[in-house]
């Protein structure tokens, strides 16, 4: 008689226990969470793919510095080149009327306010 209560409460425990591992089992495979545990893992992924970039993109600034000081030291170009003064006045600029502007033997008087979206064209 104890032998077939072991084994009757032995086979309702491995009933139970198939019973709940099956159905957490269906619960995992339905649309929405596929669909869900899909979303994860592709964030996931694109998160991983982002941080490599930024890495590489970080080491080939590195590397295209470190060449850059290199070519410059074996050239004997110095860092900060001088650069020319800025002009003085605009190359188009007309000195005899600084207001007005040539451009293409045209002149075009400079107006403060002259655009006007409501103005009949």
């Amino acid at each position: 008689m104890f032998r077939r209560t072991f084994w009757f409460t032995t086979g309702v425990a491995a009933g139970v226990w198939a019973t709940t591992k099956v159905n957490r089992k269906l619960k995992q495979l339905t649309p929405e969470n596929l669909a869900a545990s899909a979303a994860n893992k592709a964030l996931e992924t694109g998160r991983q793919l982002k941080d490599r970039a930024v890495g590489f993109a970080l080491d080939v600034r590195d590397g295209m510095a470190q060449r850059e000081a290199e070519l410059g030291d074996a050239l004997g170009i110095r860092e900060d080149p001088e650069l020319p003064a800025p002009r003085r006045y605009p190359a188009i600029e007309n000195r005899s009327n600084p207001k007005t502007y040539v451009i293409d033997s045209t002149s075009y008087a400079y107006k403060k306010n002259s655009y006007n979206r409501n103005e009949d064209h």
